[in-house]
């Protein structure tokens, strides 16, 4: 839990300049937007790359980043950067050079549209209802959670002696009356132009908040490297740096790389509605495809920002909760170097939050509208009542967040970085499965996919259970597996290729579509080409695999060098 945070005038000033300006921007995009679903829900197919790749990733950072990529960083040192390092090998190059031609060419507005043409009925559905659950009990709810944390740090004290107590009891759970209050002003002032502008809103607000935390972010790495000897006093902790840890290791173990890291990624960049959905906003192929390498280059240099004061704050601040690095940095370092830097950061942490969430609910909208409201509710609706059934579902979103974001605050000792993570291990094996399986191998069946997406969640809660039976075994084998099945990342590995073999075996065993059926819905070498307008348009410099060969070649020399 963050402690208590200072506020000068200046703090304040600025923290509240960043949400007057949020909301005028925000505002001012919502009237721009149009009355048509593909104006709402994909900003009228009119995204540049710059704004597609810069939105991607101020959707993907949120507070969890701050604090707890911080966190670990403090704990584990270098290795901090894998996962979003990963994310640049794995998944955007899986969406990049895999599924995004077939999303744009076949004008998909949601992922499970994809599921549907490729598969059926059933697989749409598993997805979409899957996906509604993950990001209304997980993403949305949690990052209110951390939202309200973090504003009520600067202002619960004079909240709580407003409302004459400090812990109040409500759905069972007991906490402060401001969290309470916290979360529900983060959901209205970013509910407003999220449920008005659509996507349109949410990517324009999304540049600036981008803007701002990642000037908050430098602010603070600055100042922590400044307070420890430099850029040379960086580059001395250079030694102990690794990307790589032996395969025992309970946290990231290499082995992660081989199978949890990979269905993860998959899922997570490359057939996710939250990330996706940017690109198919798209004003035409290549802006997509050069939006994605545009944000592999921000997820690069982003880790950077907020790694380098987790690797820098033990000789600070040695023996602290790794947790509590971030606010022990912000409010050990910031006041004494300028007035107003405190608010800087801080308001680069709420913009971490409301960006995320505004692109969660967004995504929430566009797949009840897309996937459930016109195919099954309303089949002849047209585009002004299509529309505004996806404005009421986002209301009704944003009430459910607040709601489960209570559940949470009655249980402050589970650590939400940890709730993320142990929830996405229980199903993005199978929704990886269902996706790779798909587009990868046309022999892959409708029965074989559910199976698999089926058996994910039962296969992940069997490994949980596997080491401690495993532990009451005297066999001399059973002692030389443990280790390597205890870390989670291992496990979630384990199962993922579990529900590869599940929807290949029983696949082989159940009749697939005709191939007349799956005529440009499975992935080929020439997938990877851009269509010939695109690629004769524009010179050698401008060719998205250009820029994408730089960024991934550095990466892969950053993995050698620091093996």
């Amino acid at each position: 839990m963050i402690g208590a945070i200072q506020l000068g005038t200046w703090d304040i000033l600025i923290f509240a300049a960043y949400f007057v300006g949020i909301m005028a921007l925000g505002t001012y995009a919502s009237r721009r937007v149009g009355g048509t679903k593909r104006d709402y829900f994909l900003a009228g197919d009119r995204l540049p790359w710059w704004m597609i790749g810069g939105s991607i990733v101020a959707a993907n950072i949120s507070s969890h980043h701050f604090v707890g990529v911080i966190g670990t960083a403090y704990k584990l040192g270098f290795v901090a950067m894998c996962i979003e390092w990963a994310a640049i090998l794995i998944g955007f190059n899986a969406l990049l050079w895999i599924f995004l031609p077939f999303y744009l060419r076949n004008g998909f507005y949601t992922m499970p549209e994809f599921l549907q043409k490729r598969f059926g009925t059933g697989a749409r559905l598993m997805y979409a209802l899957t996906i509604l659950v993950i990001y209304v009990f997980i993403e949305i709810s949690a990052v209110l959670y951390l939202g309200a944390v973090t504003i009520d740090t600067l202002f619960g004290a004079e909240i709580n002696r407003l409302f004459g107590t400090d812990q109040v009891t409500l759905f069972g759970s007991s906490f402060a009356p401001s969290l309470l209050l916290c979360i529900v002003a983060i959901a209205a002032f970013t509910g407003i132009y999220t449920v008005l502008g659509g996507l349109r809103a949410v990517v324009w607000t999304e540049m600036v908040q981008l803007v701002v935390l990642v000037g908050g972010g430098l602010v603070l790495s600055v100042a922590t490297l400044h307070a420890t000897g430099g850029w040379s006093g960086f580059m001395a902790t250079s030694g102990e740096w690794k990307l790589l840890l032996p395969a025992t290791d309970e946290d990231f173990p290499w082995t992660q790389y081989l199978g949890a890291f990979l269905c993860i990624s998959v899922f997570y960049c490359a057939t996710n509605q939250f990330i996706v959905q940017r690109t198919l906003a798209a004003k035409d192929e290549w802006h997509a495809r050069m939006g994605v390498v545009f944000a592999q280059y921000l997820k690069f240099f982003l880790p950077l920002i907020i790694v380098v004061p987790g690797l820098m704050a033990p000789t600070l601040y040695p023996g602290i909760e790794p947790d509590s690095t971030f606010p022990t940095l912000v409010e050990g370092l910031l006041p004494q170097i300028m007035p107003g830097l405190v608010g800087l950061v801080m308001a680069g942490l709420i913009a971490a939050v409301m960006s995320h969430l505004s692109g969660a609910v967004n995504a929430c909208t566009t797949i009840l509208t897309v996937d459930f409201y016109l195919p099954y509710i309303n089949p002849k609706a047209g585009e002004t009542r299509a529309v505004l059934f996806g404005k009421i579902m986002a209301t009704l979103i944003m009430l459910m967040g607040i709601f489960w974001a209570t559940m949470l605050l009655g249980h402050p000792d589970k650590p939400i970085f940890v709730y993320l993570l142990h929830a996405y291990g229980y199903v993005t094996p199978g929704i990886a499965t269902m996706f790779l399986l798909g587009i990868l191998w046309k022999r892959a069946t409708h029965a074989g996919v559910l199976t698999a997406a089926i058996a994910a969640i039962p296969l992940a809660v069997a490994m949980e259970m596997l080491p401690a039976w495993l532990e009451n075994l005297e066999a001399a084998w059973a002692a030389t597996i443990l280790p390597y099945l205890k870390p989670s990342f291992n496990q979630t590995g384990i199962v993922f290729w579990l529900c590869i073999l599940i929807g290949i075996l029983v696949s082989l065993r159940t009749k697939p579509k005709p191939a007349e059926e799956l005529v440009g819905m499975i992935w080929t070498p020439g997938s990877m080409r851009l269509p010939k307008e695109a690629r004769y348009q524009r010179g050698i410099l401008q060719a998205p695999a250009l820029w994408w060969a730089i960024v991934t070649g550095v990466v892969v020399f950053m993995y050698v060098w620091y093996a």
